[in-house]
């Protein structure tokens, strides 16, 4: 015999409950790993305790690059010339398909967007390597948005958002980026990105 239509929309019921409690697991999962990434880019601001108010005040937190991370600077029109695309949301697909891992803030008013680089980058960088494109290490500072703001909206958000406490981008594939978006461009040929091997110096 057949179950009674009761049955069925309990059996039904019983079905979508997991499928509830496994979403629910994953906002619980995903607070959990935004909360300690907060934590850790705190980590880098002169005054972790002022740091969290601006975030809490203004959405924009200050900190400071050269301790434990860098930023690699730059001109919106290079990553968009990179990504084939002036879309932000289609530009930000295209930086999360490229980076094997790190995290991107985007400033929509000043059309710039920031890499995250181990701090030792700033050391490192040849300021003469891309037109406008500079390496953030000691003696600056950056503004970055609250961890959950993903979306292109006010001031800045995160383009790619940080998966992790720490990860920050490879920067032999910042490297390639920055080379595809100059022949794109220019016109140029492209040199071959840094060797992996290099960029697991500076981790």
């Amino acid at each position: 015999m057949g179950e009674e239509p009761q049955d069925q929309a309990a059996a039904a019921v019983a079905i979508r409950r997991p499928a509830a409690r496994a979403v629910g697991t994953a906002v619980v999962r995903r607070a959990e790993r935004r909360a300690a990434v907060a934590q850790w880019l705190l980590s880098a601001a002169p005054n972790a305790r002022e740091a969290k108010a601006e975030w809490d005040r203004y959405g924009i937190a200050v900190l400071a690059c050269g301790g434990v991370l860098s930023a690699v600077r730059v001109p919106g029109e290079l990553v968009w010339a990179a990504a084939g695309t002036e879309d932000h949301a289609e530009a930000d697909v295209f930086l999360t398909d490229w980076l094997d891992d790190g995290a991107v803030v985007m400033d929509r008013h000043a059309g710039l967007y920031y890499f995250l680089v181990p701090a030792l980058m700033g050391r490192l960088w040849n300021p003469k390597a891309f037109h406008k494109v500079e390496c953030l290490g000691s003696n600056s500072y950056l503004g970055v948005p609250l961890v959950d703001h993903t979306i292109p909206e006010g001031r800045a958000y995160w383009a790619v958002e940080m998966d992790s406490p720490g990860a920050l981008c490879w920067p032999d594939e910042v490297a390639a980026l920055l080379h595809r978006g100059q022949t794109a461009l220019g016109g140029q040929t492209a040199p071959r990105p840094v060797p992996r091997l290099l960029a697991e110096r500076f981790g």
